[in-house]
């Protein structure tokens, strides 16, 4: 389980493709604490640690995950968000986020407003009910607000902090941005169904 609170910013340092993808991404994070095994949600996506070096840690990708996320983009020298796995104690300074991408959405507007930026996002429309104005949404592992929604369309507001330690800085349209739904959003609709 993770927060959605972005805590370092790392690089795809090598890609390879040996029946499944395998990713090497350098960190600030002090890898001599981190296990194999571990879980690291990488722009949101929960992967494992397979192996580990001073600054870098892999990671084994499946077609599955690859076919579900945007990881089909990443790419030598590409950013991205990571968390390490929430512990029992942790401030739950976001949402209750699993690292379970639930689909890919997409940018279709970029707008400054004051010092924030404003970013409208288009899901896939299986995902879009469940998402709410003043609701959460994982993007790209980051614990966010929804501020608006138009049918497959929301905007989420970026304030300037969140655009430095994260990778949303770099937001333009068209970009690919993994999506998961708030795990409350799911189950109420679930029920809703049931009844």
């Amino acid at each position: 389980m993770f927060t959605g609170i972005v805590t370092d910013i790392g690089t795809v340092t090598e890609l390879d493709q040996q029946g499944d993808l395998r990713a090497r991404i350098e960190t600030a994070y002090d890898t001599a604490g981190i296990d194999i095994g571990a879980s690291i949600a990488s722009d949101g996506v929960c992967l494992t640690v397979i192996a580990l070096g001073d600054n870098w840690y892999d990671v084994q990708i499946s077609a599955e995950t690859v076919s579900k996320t945007n990881l089909d983009g990443w790419r030598k020298g590409k950013r991205v968000n990571l968390e390490r796995a929430l512990k029992v104690g942790d401030e739950l300074g976001g949402h209750i986020v699993s690292g379970h991408v639930d689909g890919v959405a997409e940018v279709v507007a970029v707008e400054d407003e004051g010092d924030s930026t404003r970013v409208t996002l288009r899901a896939p429309a299986d995902l879009a009910r469940f998402i709410a104005p003043k609701g959460s949404v994982a993007l790209n592992g980051t614990s966010l607000t929804v501020n608006d929604v138009s049918e497959c369309d929301f905007g989420i507001n970026f304030i300037p902090h969140t655009k430095e330690v994260t990778t949303w800085g770099d937001v333009a349209v068209g970009d690919r941005v993994n999506l998961e739904i708030d795990t409350l959003a799911r189950y109420v609709a679930r029920l809703a169904e049931m009844s």
